[in-house]
């Protein structure tokens, strides 16, 4: 991926990430199980993480 690839890979991921997060929020209020939405931010998490060293090397 190219430098504006990957930038525009985090913003979905993090908007995809604030979502997923107020979600949680509802689950959780409402007594519901909410491990498959932490699983799934714990995953979003990890890409972030990936991209952004990705994008480190490609400012290098």
């Amino acid at each position: 991926m190219n430098k504006k690839e990957i930038q525009d890979q985090i913003a979905f991921l993090k908007a995809d990430y604030i979502r997923i997060q107020g979600d949680l929020d509802k689950l959780e209020a409402n007594g519901a199980n909410v491990e498959n939405a932490e699983a799934q931010l714990e995953r979003m998490e990890k890409e972030l993480k990936d991209l952004k060293g990705q994008l480190a090397e490609a400012n290098a």
